[in-house]
C-alpha cells in the first residue's frame, strides 16, 4: 500500500513538473519571437508597487500611445540594461524616434539620462510576485542539480513500481442469464415468463426430471380425457 502510495505521489509531482516545463517552453519560444520579454526586478526603485524578486512580463506596445505616468522598460545607455521606470515626459523628436524622461516611484530624482526610442518600447503587461526570486534560486546550480537527480529519482519509481493492479467488480464475467434469477445449490434458475404456467414457458432447456415430470402429467391427462 506505502509503495503504491509513492508511485502516485511520484506520478503528481511529474505531472505537476511537466505542466510548469511546458509553460516555460512556451515562455521561451514566445521570447525567442520577440512576443514577450520576461524581466526579474533586481532594485527596489519602483517600489512598493513594483517589488524586488518580481517577475515582469513585458509585450511590445506603440511609443506613440504612452503618455505620462506610464510605466515601461526602455534600455539604458549607461548599463545596456532595460530599466523598468514610470514616464515624466514623452516627446516625438520628427525623425521617427522619441525622447523619454523617467523616473523610478522609490527615487528621489529623475533618471540620469533621457532614452531615446523607436516606434515600440516594452511595457509590463503581467507581474508575479516573488517569482524572479524563485526562478533566480532554481538556476544556481547549488539547487538545479539536487533538482534534476530528485526527478530522475521520481521518474526511477514511477517505471519500477508496479501498476496498481484493479480487482473485477462483482459478477464480472458470469454469463447474463445466470445473473438473471434465482441462485439454488450454486446454480441460476431461469425466471419464467410473466403469464407462463409452469417450467416449459420458460423456453430454457428442460432437466431429465422435469422432462419426465412433464410426461407423467401428460400421460395422466390422456387417460383422464379417455
Amino acid at each position: 500500500m506505502t509503495m503504491q502510495l509513492l508511485r502516485r505521489l511520484a506520478e503528481v509531482v511529474l505531472w505537476t513538473l511537466a505542466a510548469v516545463g511546458l509553460l516555460c517552453a512556451v515562455l521561451w519560444g514566445a521570447t525567442a519571437m520577440g512576443l514577450v520579454k520576461p524581466l526579474i526586478v533586481i532594485s527596489g526603485s519602483m517600489e512598493p508597487q513594483i517589488m524586488t524578486g518580481d517577475l515582469l512580463i513585458d509585450v511590445p506596445v506603440e511609443t506613440e500611445g504612452l503618455g505620462v505616468g506610464d510605466v515601461v522598460s526602455l534600455p539604458s545607455e549607461l548599463t545596456g540594461n532595460l530599466v523598468t521606470h514610470r514616464i515624466e515626459k514623452v516627446a516625438a523628436t520628427g525623425d521617427g524616434t522619441y525622447q523619454i524622461s523617467m523616473k523610478g516611484d522609490n527615487n528621489a530624482a529623475s533618471d540620469a539620462l533621457d532614452y531615446t526610442v523607436g516606434d515600440r518600447v516594452w511595457q509590463p503587461a503581467v507581474q508575479l510576485s516573488g517569482w524572479g526570486s524563485a526562478v533566480q534560486r532554481l538556476t544556481t546550480p547549488g539547487v538545479a542539480i539536487p533538482l534534476v537527480i530528485g526527478l530522475v529519482a521520481l521518474l526511477g519509481i514511477t517505471l519500477l513500481l508496479p501498476a496498481p493492479t484493479r480487482r473485477p467488480s462483482q459478477g464480472r464475467g458470469v454469463p447474463a442469464d445466470a445473473q438473471q434469477g434465482t441462485a439454488v445449490g450454486g446454480t441460476a434458475a431461469p425466471v419464467a415468463a410473466s403469464g407462463a404456467e409452469g417450467p416449459a414457458a420458460s423456453g430454457a432447456p428442460r432437466s431429465e426430471p422435469e422432462t419426465a415430470l412433464t410426461m407423467t402429467r401428460a400421460q395422466w391427462r390422456e387417460l383422464a380425457q379417455r
